[in-house]
């Protein structure tokens, strides 16, 4: 079985090196969202498990590939900004996000990458796929698309995310019918970079069960 990763909002196709080292017995390709390269998407032919971080599994879910059998949705979610019926993050949160985007793209990246934990560098962004994928956040509701993807869903989350508030982790996916879900309880939001091996063993357990 064939791996296809796609990073979340801040990061690039580099984030998953060490999830992929840690995955060697897999062949493994990368999606980029384009906020610092080229955005790129390799096409998959034949069956294959997509693996999404953050904003990521919000991409999968609203545009399945084809010959997808399975989702890994790691610190994922199906919908982001609070709603009436739904505990998420505030929408002002984003919408000053977007308003320092435009003003100094490299900071509110910066700013939000160390809030997620990581004080890595990362190349010069581009203000645009960024803005577009803000917009996602504040507006998107994939919670349809989830109640009907009839495909395998493993949703992998750590107790101790900034990001996404405990309330809101507890009613993610809520009607995904093949949904499984485990919680690191020292992960925080970053869970491919800083428990790559759990995530692994996670994954082939996930592929163990499709297969």
């Amino acid at each position: 079985m064939r791996l296809l990763f796609l990073h979340g909002w801040g990061f690039d196709a580099q984030f998953w090196d060490g999830l992929a080292a840690a995955l060697p017995e897999f062949d493994a390709h990368r999606m980029d969202r384009g906020y610092f390269h080229a955005p790129s998407s390799p096409p998959m032919e034949g069956p294959f498990i997509a693996i999404a971080h953050s904003l990521g599994a919000m991409h999968l879910l609203r545009d399945p590939p084809a010959n997808c059998r399975g989702l890994v949705a790691i610190n994922g979610f199906d919908c982001f900004t609070a709603t009436s019926d739904f505990p998420g993050v505030a929408p002002r949160i984003v919408t000053r996000m977007m308003t320092q985007l435009a003003r100094a793209p490299r900071q509110i990246v910066a700013d939000f990458r160390l809030k997620c934990g990581t004080d890595a560098p990362f190349p010069d962004p581009d203000p645009t796929p960024l803005r577009d994928d803000l917009a996602l956040l504040l507006d998107g509701d994939c919670r349809t698309n989830s109640t009907q993807w009839k495909l395998p869903l493993l949703a992998l989350h750590g107790a101790q995310d900034p990001i996404l508030p405990s309330d809101m982790r507890a009613n993610l996916f809520a009607h995904t019918p093949q949904l499984a879900q485990v919680t690191l309880s020292d992960g925080g939001h970053l869970l491919p970079l800083t428990h790559a091996a759990w995530c692994a063993s996670q994954i082939r357990a996930c592929l163990e069960r499709i297969a």
